[in-house]
């Protein structure tokens, strides 16, 4: 069900991610006036590849899961979108269709913007076309520090880069040790292995190795980060 007011969390969410921060006052003020909110249960389908662009968002709660499916029908998951985060614009500005789906992963809230207004928004504020240029060039060298990574990396090293983005985007302090963090984002291990572009089973046995270095333990709600100087001493050395 939709419900038009962001809770005082979201919207910390919102104004606290690096990018809209960096925007003027009042470009973050038209934007917020023109968006509205929906919220979505686990597993709710936002966006579906073929879709037309029809708004611009950000996810505010929760986190979105945007994935493909292969021939076979089996769906991937490419990506998880964290509060704070704006996407859909490069369908907006080429015209073309939605090229991946987005699914919310756990209750997520979403920030829209119409595609009339987002442009109705550039037209006012130039800023926003050098703004949109930036958060091009940070999603590019992401990509390319990914696939670098996928191509320089073992799996342990990139499996332990990963945990460490985690814990920086969902991370919590565990109730029973503060000097542990709880990542609080879900994810089954062939989730995981996804994100990493390896099997199930050799991301299960890294992450074992990694709990018998006590550098991680898991549970059944999910991972607990125990050392996270050693998760940064196996991204940074382990090739």
């Amino acid at each position: 069900m939709d419900d038009p007011i962001l809770t005082n969390e979201e919207r910390e969410a919102i104004n606290s991610g690096r990018w809209f921060a960096s925007l003027s006052p009042s470009l973050r003020h038209d934007i917020l006036r023109c968006a509205y909110v929906k919220r979505y249960k686990d597993d709710g389908l936002i966006v579906a590849r073929g879709d037309p662009p029809e708004e611009w968002i950000a996810c505010a709660r929760g986190a979105v899961r945007v994935s493909s499916t292969s021939i076979s029908g089996k769906q991937i998951t490419l990506t998880y979108v964290e509060p704070g985060i704006w996407f859909g614009d490069v369908s907006i500005f080429d015209g073309d269709r939605r090229t991946h789906d987005a699914y919310a992963h756990g209750d997520t809230t979403i920030l829209c913007v119409a595609k009339a207004d987002f442009k109705k928004i550039l037209a006012l504020h130039v800023e926003l076309y050098e703004a949109m240029l930036r958060l091009q060039a940070r999603r590019i060298r992401l990509l390319f520090g990914l696939v670098e990574d996928l191509n320089t990396l073992p799996l342990r090293a990139r499996l332990a880069k990963q945990l460490l983005h985690l814990v920086r985007s969902y991370g919590t302090p565990s109730l029973s040790n503060s000097d542990e963090i709880r990542i609080g984002l879900q994810l089954a291990q062939e989730e995981l292995a996804q994100l990493l572009g390896a099997s199930r089973q050799r991301v299960n046995q890294e992450l074992k190795a990694m709990e018998r270095e006590e550098a991680i333990r898991i549970e059944p709600g999910g991972l607990i980060v125990r050392d996270r100087q050693a998760l940064m001493r196996i991204s940074e050395v382990d090739y």
